[in-house]
């Protein structure tokens, strides 16, 4: 699964610079303001990076920064701050807000592409210790599930089940095989046991507000989907 870009900028030809030059590598959205961009926060989409001009209408790059920073959900996403402005007084501003990196137009696409990762790389959304599945991580390293930027609390078995459903995303995944791998035995007789489990990672997907569903396959298992 690529990771998803989000640039907010007004200028259409650098939008189109932007897709063209990401689209290998990367999903990339484009807002043209900071009212576009956090209506699409505002529905549970959340990108991996995000490059963010300073000079735009309504509110500039610096309110959205302050906003964006200022929310649980979104505090933690890396920014690349992108402007014309070239003073030294607006990278240290940037930066000193929370900006992770700052690229100053005219930039060269190799250079934007290797700061992109390296601030991925940086912000543990690019290691081989992690499994994405839409607005979920899994998080090996730090032994943490994080959906929509917000870290939650799991049991070690609810940690191994959401695990086993995001290794193998809408693919039906059978008790018996369940069992097997999250419990380590054949534990099909203690279905509830199962059941419950399963109900509270529902619950606490819902409340994180994650796309993503653990379906009921009647007779045979379940499913994220």
């Amino acid at each position: 699964m690529k990771h998803m870009i989000y640039a907010v900028e007004d200028d259409a030809s650098l939008q189109e610079l932007y897709i063209l030059a990401l689209e290998n590598e990367f999903d990339c959205r484009c807002f043209d303001d900071g009212e576009s961009f956090f209506g699409a926060l505002e529905k549970r989409n959340i990108p991996d990076l995000i490059l963010l001009d300073i000079m735009l209408p309504g509110d500039d790059g610096f309110a959205i920064l302050a906003r964006l920073k200022a929310n649980q959900a979104t505090a933690q996403i890396p920014v690349i701050m992108v402007s014309a402005k070239g003073e030294e007084v607006s990278k240290v501003r940037a930066l000193n807000m929370g900006a992770d990196d700052y690229i100053a137009k005219p930039f060269g696409v190799l250079e934007l592409i290797a700061r992109i990762k390296a601030n991925l790389r940086k912000n543990g959304k690019e290691t081989a210790g992690s499994v994405v599945y839409k607005d979920i991580v899994i998080d090996h390293a730090k032994h943490r599930i994080m959906v929509n930027g917000v870290y939650i609390q799991t049991t070690l078995k609810e940690y191994n089940l959401m695990l086993l459903f995001c290794e193998n995303p809408e693919k039906v995944q059978v008790r018996e095989k369940i069992f097997n791998e999250v419990w380590d035995s054949n534990f099909a007789g203690e279905t509830r046991t199962l059941d419950i489990h399963i109900k509270e990672l529902r619950k606490k997907l819902a409340e994180a507000g994650s796309e993503a569903v653990i379906q009921t396959i009647r007779g045979v298992g379940y499913m994220l989907a």
